[in-house]
């Protein structure tokens, strides 16, 4: 098994009865004519506002289409980000702080997801130091009492947090923040379903009522889609050419570190189970032909490859509705999902489970 965290763009909604966002900022030991600017994170290139400092002071004024994430440039080294809608809000610290202790009055939105930050912050940061530790020991991450706590910590948090806010879009955040950690389904609607309108009528929650269904898209359980494309000897190769055979299909690339990294466990278990009605079916995200054709050499990746050669275009990467790598399916005989996004020692146990040692 592999954690693979990532939380992306950040969006929150807020009701106000502003017409404009108004930050006005109060930090000690800010120099006179520092440049403080605004920018919305999803566009960077184009400041929302700008101004200078005076007498430790500034206000910086911006029109906001809806409540979002923006980031807070304070001279050349001071930079923050913080959820604000057209409201008036107060920022007060010192620039001997870290941007984290300063304080925030006017937004109840900022101080949730400044609350958001200092729950999962720390536990995601221990949650990928203990992968990282296990997997430069042994690899082996199933069954792992210590990475399992570690998980029904940050689970547990989680609906800590969404029953604490439930009106808020941070608890949308929060859902999403787990994905890479969970892809229940029921779990994912359950969670969903206990926030208020307010906290999923946003941007935020378009992202979480779309991962649900791609959570159900090809799910276990479900028959697998088929696809063809050209192997590395330009033959067209079809998934459904694997019917009778238990298959894991693997989407991967020569250019993806983790995928390259767990190439080694799929040697493995191919060599142990070649000879037991199981084989590999991988899927390149690559562009070069080169690098996949070396890459498929050098790891000694000795089963069925197919490509396109165009990355993320990968037509069945698109199909597959795949956005991040490595991600695989293990398809039974009949053509069914049987499991999903098996790693390491989590997979080597799966076949296990179908045909022994």
């Amino acid at each position: 098994m592999r954690i693979i965290i990532c939380i992306l763009s950040l969006w929150l909604p807020v009701l106000s009865w502003a017409q404009k966002l108004s930050l006005s900022g109060m930090l000690k030991g800010l120099p006179d004519s520092t440049k403080i600017v605004l920018v919305d994170l999803q566009n960077p290139g184009t400041p929302l506002a700008e101004t200078f400092s005076k007498s430790e002071a500034f206000t910086l004024s911006a029109s906001l289409a809806e409540p979002s994430i923006i980031g807070l440039s304070i001279g050349d080294s001071t930079r923050t980000a913080l959820f604000v809608g057209n409201e008036d809000v107060k920022l007060t610290g010192s620039l001997q702080q870290s941007p984290d202790e300063w304080e925030y009055t006017g937004s109840s939105i900022q101080n949730s997801f400044i609350d958001y930050q200092n729950t999962f912050a720390p536990k995601f940061k221990n949650l990928n130091a203990l992968v990282m530790e296990l997997q430069s020991q042994d690899g082996t991450l199933v069954g792992n009492k210590k990475l399992q706590d570690a998980l029904d910590d940050i689970q547990n948090a989680v609906d800590a947090f969404i029953a604490k806010y439930p009106a808020s879009p941070v608890s949308t955040l929060a859902i999403l923040s787990i994905i890479g950690i969970t892809d229940n389904t029921s779990l994912l609607e359950k969670r969903a379903k206990s926030l208020k309108e307010e906290a999923l009528n946003n941007v935020l929650g378009q992202q979480l009522k779309k991962a649900i269904e791609d959570a159900r898209f090809n799910a276990v359980g479900e028959t697998a889609l088929d696809f063809s494309q050209t192997d590395t000897a330009g033959n067209m190769v079809s998934l459904a050419q694997f019917r009778g055979k238990y298959v894991l299909v693997d989407f991967w690339a020569s250019w993806c570190g983790p995928c390259r990294r767990e190439n080694p466990f799929l040697v493995k278990v191919f060599e142990k189970y070649k000879d037991k009605n199981f084989t590999i079916l991988g899927v390149s995200l690559d562009e070069d032909r080169d690098d996949w054709l070396d890459a498929i050499k050098n790891d000694g990746l000795k089963w069925t490859h197919v490509s396109d050669l165009k990355g993320w275009g990968n037509e069945v990467a698109v199909k597959y509705r795949i956005s991040a790598i490595p991600r695989n399916f293990l398809i039974d005989p009949e053509g069914k999902i049987i499991a999903r996004d098996l790693r390491g020692d989590a997979l080597a146990e799966k076949l296990k489970t179908l045909f022994g040692e």
